[in-house]
């Protein structure tokens, strides 16, 4: 068993693209709601746990001893391996839910610690079953939308930045993330929320938009999405530039966050998000 890379990645590919189909069955078969999370809104469907068992098992015949972090999971398991797979079995549940063609598979092979702050991410996969888009990347091996090379658009002045953003399940939150977006939006071309953190990611990889923000995201919204946007090209972390997380999730090429990361940092606060 090796933990180049591009051995990680294939699996991982190979995984998330028949995760994907599994979703696409499921939701043409009609979307049956399990449960709430963390408030009404924060939905998980039997399609999320089933995928989510399915990439489990699949992971468990190829890689024995690895560790997995998953949405639907109720904690780590351990890794005997260095080696843990970061999960969100649908990135995008609620577009899952209304049959909005945005939302995606994501996995994610990282080492170490399975925390942002801490891990190296070796390979990562978003797959939108609906479009038949599979977005991919290994650490130093570049990123791939199927078999083009992509990279981040470059010299985009600030007003001219199309960003990407989404929003948290609590009301609260998003009222304060609405104050953020209203101080963004008068400083830049404009502003989109598709709601997959995974796909904006990867968005801002492939030059559809040209940097993404947001606060809340797991570990599994954005270890794939981040690595895919890296190996592009961009610059992605966090809040006064640590590591991306719960907090803040950035993506920009480096000229263009050099403008935009202050400002975002700023208006974070100045908008009462907790640091």
């Amino acid at each position: 068993m090796t933990d180049a890379p591009a051995d990680l990645l294939a699996i991982a590919r190979t995984i998330a693209v028949e995760a994907g189909e599994l979703i696409a069955r499921r939701r043409a078969e009609g979307v049956t709601v399990a449960a709430s999370k963390s408030s009404p809104e924060d939905v998980v469907t039997f399609a999320d746990r089933e995928s989510e068992d399915f990439i489990r098992a699949r992971l468990a015949e190829l890689r024995h001893g690895d560790g997995f972090l998953g949405e639907e999971s109720a904690g780590i398991t351990p890794s005997s391996t260095g080696i843990t797979w970061v999960v969100d079995p649908i990135d995008g549940t609620v577009n899952y839910l209304y049959n909005i063609p945005a939302y995606a598979v994501s996995i994610a092979a990282v080492q170490g610690d399975p925390d942002p702050e801490r891990w190296t991410t070796l390979a990562g996969v978003v797959v939108n079953p609906v479009l038949g888009e599979v977005f991919t990347a290994s650490l130093g091996g570049g990123a791939f939308l199927g078999e083009r090379k992509l990279a981040v658009n470059a010299d985009v002045p600030l007003a001219s930045a199309l960003v990407g953003t989404g929003f948290a399940y609590s009301a609260e939150l998003r009222v304060k993330q609405g104050r953020f977006v209203t101080g963004l939006v008068e400083k830049v071309r404009d502003i989109r929320r598709a709601g997959s953190a995974a796909l904006d990611l990867c968005s801002v990889a492939a030059g559809r938009l040209d940097a993404y923000a947001e606060r809340g995201l797991n570990p599994w919204d954005h270890a794939a999405g981040a690595l895919i946007a890296r190996e592009a090209g961009a610059q992605v972390g966090g809040l006064d530039g640590g590591a991306e997380g719960l907090t803040l999730t950035f993506a920009a090429h480096p000229s263009l966050a050099a403008e935009l990361a202050p400002l975002v940092w700023a208006l974070h606060r100045e908008a009462g998000l907790p640091l």
